[in-house]
């Protein structure tokens, strides 16, 4: 797969059927859209492509961070270059884009530059500025430019639309293991090893923490199973979300435990993957109590883990 970062690395290019969106989540209703634009354009001979922004543009708009990533920006890249995608067209939301009128986007973006024979997206679909352009304005000038447009109905699974936002609110919720259903992996986060309380270590239970990436997602306060992935080796292991009540006011982090793992972690970077919640973050009267707890989360976890390899 080809990656363009910019418009202007954009130059002479081959001809182009095109998924457009924002695939912030790259679920299964981007899978869909996505497998059907890469068939095509087998078919028809022509590169597969993506046009989509490497910022969400609410958050441009806005001027604030209130919409919530839900992948690192190289994982949603490599996530698209797994599903066959030949141009991957990763553009800056900037000033430029967002003052483009509906009709220019399409002729001067989508046709010119981008060589756009055929387009496929989501049947919500918005651009222009000020969201002006949709479905209907994209069918209009299809028939004017000769271009085909393929809109698909929203993907549903057990009856419900499969959407970023709803993965979004899936994660905020603790509700982690829906996410294999609605993405077809894990939710993951993850960040550089700190200097924690060393509480853990004290009661046995070593812990590997990270602070909380604000420009993700981040699941409800609470215990999770969860698998940590360190220099390229996934290990079991438990994670606690919060603020640990119990022993003092901290800023909401994550602290994970791996099984049988002496190694100090300390400067390095790793990646929690979410697999389903085991309870609340709570506040125990005292230090035994809490350890006591970890030991009856740590034995729920490895059970599970070995239940389900």
């Amino acid at each position: 797969m080809k990656l363009f970062n910019s418009l202007e690395e954009i130059i002479n290019i081959e001809s182009t059927i095109i998924a457009l969106g924002n695939f912030d989540g790259v679920h299964k209703g981007h899978q869909e859209l996505i497998a059907r634009t890469v068939k095509s354009a087998e078919a028809a001979n022509l590169k597969s492509a993506i046009f989509t922004f490497s910022n969400h543009p609410r958050n441009v708009l806005s001027n604030e961070n209130s919409v919530k990533n839900i992948l690192y920006a190289d994982e949603k890249v490599k996530i698209i270059e797994g599903l066959g995608i030949d141009y991957m067209f990763n553009i800056p939301f900037d000033s430029h884009i967002q003052h483009l009128d509906a009709f220019d986007f399409i002729n001067k973006i989508l046709l010119i530059k981008l060589r756009m024979h055929e387009a496929y997206c989501g049947f919500n679909y918005k651009f222009g500025h000020k969201a002006s352009g949709d479905i209907e304005v994209l069918m209009k000038e299809s028939v004017r430019k000769q271009f085909g447009i393929h809109v698909l109905e929203p993907v549903k699974i057990d009856g419900i639309v499969v959407s970023s936002s709803l993965i979004r609110e899936i994660v905020e919720c603790g509700d982690v293991d829906k996410c294999m259903t609605f993405m077809g992996r894990h939710y993951a986060v993850g960040g550089e090893v700190i200097v924690g309380n060393r509480l853990g270590s004290t009661i046995g239970f070593p812990t590997l923490n990270i602070v909380i990436d604000d420009s993700m997602v981040s699941p409800s306060n609470g215990v999770y199973i969860t698998y940590c992935t360190y220099n390229g080796k996934k290990y079991p292991s438990v994670t606690n979300v919060g603020v640990k009540p119990t022993v003092g006011e901290f800023q909401k982090n994550m602290e994970t435990h791996i099984f049988n793992f002496g190694k100090e972690l300390y400067g390095k970077t790793i990646r929690v993957e979410f697999i389903k919640k085991m309870r609340d973050e709570k506040k125990f009267d005292s230090i035994d109590e809490l350890a006591k707890q970890i030991t009856k989360d740590c034995v729920a976890a490895k059970d599970y883990h070995r239940n389900n390899v």
